[in-house]
C-alpha cells in the first residue's frame, strides 16, 4: 500500500511538472518573441528611443511627421491642427480621423496622454520643456524638421528613421524609389521641352494688417533642392535661413530678380491671408510693371501641395511645376 501512494505521489508529482512545463512554454515564447520585436533608435538629437515592438498608436507634433507617417501606412492617432493639415497638404490626406493634440508649437499634453501613445514623433522644432513633458507620457522620437544644407536628404533620413520605429522600412524604400522615378521623369519632361536650366523663383507670401510679407525659397529650402534636382536654376539671390532656406523680402526685392524668371507660388483658399498675388498685389503698381507679370510668367500651382512635407507632397509638386513650366 505504502509503495503505491509512492507511485502515485511520484506519478502526480510527474503530471503536475508537466503541467507546469505545459504553462511556462507560452510565455517563454512570448518573451521571446517580445524581445526580437523590440526596436532600439537614437533620434536626431542623438537621444536613446527603445521600444517594445513596431508603434502602432503613435501621435505626430508636426505635419511633415505626420505626412511621413501616412507615407508609411500608419495612421496617427492623433495630430496637431488636424484642420490646418486638411487645408495645407491635401496632396497627402489623412485616412482616419485622429485626435486633435493642439496648435503645432503647443501640443496639449493632457490631450496627448488620454491616447495612451506607445510613441510620439516630435518636432525639433519644440521647445525642450515640451519635449521633456512628452517623455513623461511615452517614448519620443525626435526628428530634426529641416536642414539647409541638405533638405532632400533630412526629408529621407527622417522618412528612415519614423520607418524603422514602426516597423514599416519597405514603403519607406518604395517611397524614395517612387520620388526619384518622379524627379527623373520630370527633368526629362523639361529637358525635352528645351526648359533645362530654366531660371525659377518660387514663394510665398502673407497678408498681415495690409502689410504683404513674401518669403523667397532659396537653393535651401525643400522646393528649391526638387527644383534644382530637375534640373532649373533657382533665381532668388537673398539669403535663407539655416533651417528652411527661406529668406525676406517685399514686392519691391522682386525687381532684382531676372527678365526672363519664371515665378510661381503656392497659396491656399481656406486660408485668405496667404495669396497676396492674386490679391493685394493685384493694382499694385510695383507688381504689375514686373517683366515676368507682364510676360505672364507667374504660376500659381494647385493648393494643398504642403512645401514642407515628405516625398509624396513632392511628387505632387513636380508634377504641378513641370505642368506649369509646360504651358
Amino acid at each position: 500500500m505504502r509503495r503505491l501512494l509512492l507511485t502515485a505521489a511520484t506519478t502526480t508529482a510527474a503530471a503536475l511538472t508537466l503541467a507546469a512545463c505545459g504553462t511556462t512554454e507560452p510565455a517563454a515564447d512570448s518573451a521571446k518573441k517580445k524581445t526580437s520585436e523590440a526596436i532600439s533608435l537614437t533620434d536626431s538629437t542623438g537621444a536613446k528611443v527603445k521600444l517594445d515592438g513596431p508603434a502602432k498608436k503613435v501621435v505626430a507634433t508636426e505635419w511633415n511627421e505626420v505626412e511621413s507617417l501616412i507615407t508609411l501606412g500608419v495612421d496617427p492617432v492623433g495630430v496637431a491642427d488636424v484642420k490646418g493639415y486638411k487645408t495645407w497638404d491635401t496632396a497627402v490626406p489623412l485616412k482616419n480621423e485622429p485626435k486633435d493634440i493642439g496648435t503645432r508649437g503647443e501640443p496639449s499634453m493632457d490631450t496627448i496622454a488620454s491616447l495612451s501613445p506607445d510613441l510620439i514623433v516630435a518636432s525639433s522644432d519644440l521647445p525642450d520643456a515640451a519635449v521633456k513633458q512628452l517623455r513623461k507620457i511615452a517614448p519620443v522620437l525626435e526628428i530634426k524638421s529641416a536642414d539647409a544644407s541638405d533638405q532632400i536628404g533630412q526629408m529621407f533620413t527622417n522618412l528612415d528613421l519614423i520607418a524603422k520605429a514602426t516597423g514599416t522600412t519597405d514603403k519607406a524604400e518604395a517611397a524614395r524609389k517612387s520620388f526619384e522615378a518622379k524627379i527623373a521623369e520630370g527633368k526629362k519632361t523639361l529637358a525635352d521641352a528645351k526648359l533645362a536650366g530654366t531660371g525659377i523663383a518660387f514663394s510665398d507670401g502673407y497678408v498681415t494688417s495690409n502689410q504683404v510679407s513674401l518669403r523667397p525659397y532659396t537653393s535651401g529650402s525643400l522646393i528649391g533642392a526638387v527644383n534644382e534636382r530637375l534640373g532649373l536654376k533657382n533665381a532668388w539671390k537673398v539669403k535663407g535661413d539655416p533651417a528652411y532656406g527661406l529668406g525676406t523680402t517685399d514686392v519691391e526685392g522682386l525687381t532684382a530678380l531676372p527678365k526672363g524668371v519664371q515665378f510661381a507660388y503656392i497659396g491656399n483658399d481656406g486660408d485668405k491671408s496667404s495669396n497676396p498675388f492674386s490679391g493685394q498685389l493685384k493694382k499694385n503698381a510695383v507688381w504689375t510693371s514686373l517683366p515676368f507679370v507682364k510676360a505672364d510668367r507667374v504660376h500659381r500651382l494647385p493648393d494643398g501641395i504642403w512645401m514642407f512635407g515628405g516625398p509624396e507632397s513632392m511628387e505632387a509638386y513636380v508634377d504641378a511645376v513641370v505642368g506649369a513650366l509646360k504651358k
